[in-house]
């Protein structure tokens, strides 16, 4: 079999690795014009801030490639011809493959903004974008970024870490409302403003003005001020980078279309990760996941599939974390910006105003918590994830809510606060249990929230 990969981030090169694991025979070929390797994207921020190199975003040595006979070439994929299985390149060569994964993530998303295509103004994705955003804020004072999400606080992060003054423009009421509550949201813009951003809520983005020579040198809002700067940062989001599909004979909507074991309508040829968009819904999941773990499990799942053992993707418990400056945010199950009608939730924030933990739980029978939002507190993703696949109540983990903890020995805990909400709220008189002895009760978890992802890890940790 050869199997040709088309991109080079996490989904494709799990898949590869495990395949390879599985079919020492298998002749693999990773197609991509971005890198000669794989590199961590979430670590791109730290090379711009100088507390890494490009080398330190390396998983593997330069040598695995040839060691485990993945053959990397750098190229651009223009078009494929499903009939014949052939893969055209941009150099005018073709490739032909016998079984083909379309892994080739996303590509920044804009608008059509009058003056999105002026010098000195880029999204934030991947390694090229990251050495245009070097080019372009060699020589500038004043930076705005546009876009409420994480990719927006880490670019406005990176520049402010050269001291360039920025101004972000945020269209939402409060930081992320489409995806967190608004205590969370107000969090997160005390921490943008504390670190000298001018931070513009409920303010688009009308136009982008241009100099003499073709570069940005002002932008004007949607209350029509007019802002001088020479970087625009567009962090709008991100769409699946499809194009090269198109004419194939492979359905797409907004990503590749695929049933649960990531098959297109075409035979042979699949598509994972951030590209690919589920046809049925995945519970309490997007079509589209863009996320690093889930990328991992796609292309660790269809390594089966590719290898003879057909394997259906169930999806773990849903988790992410991410940094907003100096607040680290946890979440796991669902929690919805907006209560659905039968769940109820439960909010403890500091009097820091820099930490916080919100449940969200069932208000009928058991009170199964479904999800959990931490900020600036950290949480063992095993116990999380095995309350909420197991639906334990929101009782049962108050109570054993110190086994989850995972902060310093010696910080300040927040479990008791946490529960003395609750039971104020409710008149009940629970009461935390010794964190003594964590460790064992954690040895004891069955991890069932987990454990798929798990054993798809394990199997090719040692490869």
């Amino acid at each position: 079999m050869h199997l040709a990969i088309i991109g080079n981030g996490i989904t494709g090169v799990t898949c590869a690795r495990l395949v390879r694991k599985r079919d020492p025979d298998a002749r693999i070929t990773i197609v991509s014009d971005e890198s000669d390797h794989f590199y961590s994207r979430t670590a791109l921020m730290y090379i711009y801030m100088g507390h890494m190199t490009e080398a330190h975003t390396k998983p593997y040595a330069d040598g695995f490639w040839e060691e485990n006979r993945i053959d990397l070439v750098r190229d651009r994929v223009e078009r494929i011809d499903t009939a014949s299985k052939q893969l055209h390149l941009q150099s005018g060569k073709t490739m032909g493959y016998d079984a083909l994964l379309i892994a080739s993530g996303s590509t920044s998303t804009f608008f059509g903004w009058p003056g999105q295509d002026l010098g000195g103004v880029q999204g934030l994705y991947g390694l090229p974008d990251l050495a245009e955003m070097e080019r372009w804020t060699s020589d500038v004072e004043q930076a705005v970024v546009v876009g409420g999400g994480l990719i927006g606080v880490e670019m406005a992060e990176m520049l402010r870490a050269r001291g360039i003054h920025v101004t972000f423009l945020v269209r939402e009421p409060t930081y992320m409302s489409y995806l967190i509550p608004a205590e969370e949201g107000r969090m997160i813009e005390r921490q943008i403003t504390g670190h000298g951003i001018d931070l513009r809520m409920e303010t688009e983005l009308k136009e982008i003005l241009p100099d003499d020579s073709g570069r940005a040198r002002a932008v004007v809002t949607s209350d029509g001020e007019e802002i001088p700067t020479r970087f625009v940062g567009l962090t709008t989001g991100v769409n699946p980078s499809i194009g090269f599909v198109e004419g194939s004979g492979i359905e797409t909507s907004r990503g590749v279309l695929i049933d649960r074991y990531f098959r297109t309508n075409v035979p042979d040829v699949y598509a994972a990760g951030d590209c690919a968009e589920f046809r049925e819904p995945l519970p309490d999941r997007k079509p589209i996941e863009q996320l690093w773990y889930t990328g991992r499990e796609h292309g660790a799942t269809l390594a089966y599939t590719l290898t003879g053992e057909p394997r259906e993707y169930r999806p773990s418990v849903f988790y992410n974390s991410a940094k907003y400056f100096d607040i680290e945010y946890q979440t796991y199950g669902r929690i919805d910006p907006e209560l659905p009608v039968g769940e109820q939730t439960l909010y403890w924030e500091h009097p820091d105003g820099n930490r916080s933990i919100r449940l969200q739980y069932s208000a009928e029978g058991e009170k199964a918590v479904v999800g959990a939002n931490l900020m600036g507190v950290r949480h063992r993703h095993a116990v999380w994830a095995d309350w909420i696949s197991q639906k334990q109540g929101i009782e049962y983990v108050l109570s054993n809510l110190s086994a989850a903890n995972f902060d310093p020995e010696f910080s300040d805990q927040g479990e008791p606060a946490v529960i003395a909400v609750y039971n104020a709220a409710n008149g009940t008189s629970i009461q935390p249990r010794a964190r003594k002895g964590w460790k064992r009760w954690m040895a004891k978890l069955p991890m069932r929230g987990n454990l798929e992802e798990r054993r798809l890890v394990d199997s090719f940790a040692h490869l």
